[in-house]
C-alpha cells in the first residue's frame, strides 16, 4: 500500500477467518519501507512525464515492489497464498473514466514467485463509479463494532452504515498531503504533534473562503485527488500572504469543521480513527473539539496498517469472487468483485 503522501510502502502479513458468518483478522507482521529521494521525486513528477517514462516507471515500480515484497517474506519466514498490491496512484478522475496506479503486477510476480492480485479500482470506475474509497467494505466486515471509520492519512475519508444499512463512504478533505507540502517549506518533513500549526493562528477569511470550495457542497459519492488539490486547494492558500504556521493552523481547523460535517448525521457515536495524522495531536484535539462523538484510538498496528490490512481483504475477496466494491460507496452501477490476478 502506497498512499499520497509518499511515506513509503505498508506492508503487512494478514490471516483472515471466517467463522459463523463473521470474519476475524490477524496482523503478524508489518512494516513500512521508506521511499528514498529518487522513488519520491519520480513519484511526484511521473503525472507530468511523457508516455515511454510513464511506461517504463510502472514496471521498474512494479519490480521494486516485488523485491521489497521479497525481503519482507523472507526476514519473516513467511507463506504467502497471494500478494494484494495497491500500487501507488498516479491519475485519478474518475469524472473521465479514468484512474491509475502503477506497480505492474506481472512484475510483482516476476519477483516474488507467488500470484498477485492488483488493478483494484479500475473496474469499478469503468462502470461510472468513483472507484474509490476500497476501504468500507472491509470497514463493514472487520470493524462493524464502530459507527463511524475515520482515515487521516493524505486525504480524510469517512466510512458507516446509513439508517437502511447501506455503507456510505467518501474522501472529505485533504490532510496530510497538504500539511506535508507546507511543513517541508520550512526544512521539515511533516508537523510532528502539530507543534508548527500550534504556534500559529486561524486566519478566519481564510478558513470562510477554504470551507467554501466546492467540492463540500457536493453530495457522495465523491473522492479526492492531487490534481484536485493543486487545482482547487493550493490556489486559495496562495492568495494569502500569511505566514506557513497561520496556514497550517486555519487548514487544521478546516479539516477539523469538515470532519464535523461528515458525522452531523448521528449523535453521540464511536469514531475509529487511523492513518498517519492520528499521531498528530494537535489535529486530534482539535477534531474532538468540533464532533460530539467519541473519538477512538487503536493501537499502532491499527492506526498504520490499517488500509494494508484491508487491501488484503479485498484480495481475499477476489479470490472467493465474493463482492469487494460497493456501489453504495462509489456511485457505480453495480457492486463488483474487482482485481486482476497474475498467476505463475
Amino acid at each position: 500500500m502506497s498512499g499520497t503522501s509518499l511515506d513509503g510502502v505498508d506492508l503487512a502479513y494478514c490471516i483472515f477467518k471466517k467463522e459463523q458468518k463473521k470474519w476475524s483478522y490477524k496482523i503478524i507482521h508489518a512494516t513500512t519501507y521508506n521511499y528514498n529521494n529518487n522513488w519520491k521525486e519520480k513519484l511526484k513528477t511521473l503525472n507530468k512525464k511523457d508516455a515511454f517514462t510513464f511506461v517504463k516507471t510502472n514496471i521498474e515500480y512494479g519490480h521494486f515492489l516485488g523485491r521489497i515484497t521479497k525481503k519482507f517474506i523472507t526476514k519473516n519466514n513467511i507463506s504467502a497464498d497471494f500478494i494484494v498490491s495497491h500500487g501507488h496512484t498516479i491519475f485519478h478522475q474518475p469524472d473521465k473514466k479514468i484512474t491509475c496506479q502503477i506497480g505492474d503486477g506481472a512484475a510483482i510476480t516476476a519477483e516474488t514467485n507467488i500470484p498477485v492480485i492488483c488493478n483494484l479500482r479500475s473496474l469499478d470506475v469503468a462502470l461510472n463509479g468513483q472507484g474509490a474509497p476500497l476501504v468500507p467494505v472491509g470497514d463493514k466486515l472487520l470493524f462493524s463494532n464502530f459507527e463511524y471509520c475515520l482515515n487521516l492519512g493524505g486525504f480524510a475519508n469517512i466510512s458507516y452504515d446509513d439508517k437502511n444499512n447501506n455503507r456510505i463512504a467518501y474522501d472529505i478533505c485533504p490532510v496530510n498531503i497538504i500539511i506535508n507540502n507546507l511543513t517541508e517549506k520550512t526544512g521539515k518533513k511533516y508537523d510532528d504533534k502539530g507543534n508548527i500549526a500550534k504556534k500559529g493562528n486561524i486566519n478566519n477569511k481564510l478558513l470562510k473562503d477554504l470551507n467554501n470550495i466546492s467540492f463540500y457542497k457536493q453530495l457522495p459519492p465523491k473522492s479526492l485527488s492531487i490534481e484536485w488539490l493543486y487545482k482547487y486547494f493550493i490556489p486559495v492558500l496562495n492568495n494569502y500572504n500569511i505566514s506557513i504556521n497561520d496556514k497550517l493552523n486555519t487548514i487544521y481547523e478546516h479539516i477539523a469543521i469538515q470532519i464535523s460535517i461528515a458525522t452531523s448525521n448521528y449523535k453521540e457515536k464511536n469514531i475509529l480513527v487511523t492513518g498517519g495524522g492520528t499521531f498528530n495531536t494537535f489535529l486530534i484535539n482539535r477534531i474532538k473539539a468540533n464532533v460530539n462523538h467519541k473519538i477512538i484510538i487503536p493501537d499502532k498496528n491499527i492506526i498504520n496498517y490499517k488500509e494494508a490490512l484491508i487491501f488484503a481483504f479485498l484480495g481475499v475477496l477476489r479470490i472467493r469472487k465474493e463482492i469487494n466494491c460497493l456501489s453504495s460507496v462509489t456511485g457505480a452501477k453495480k457492486n463488483t468483485c474487482n482485481g486482476a490476478v497474475f498467476f505463475i
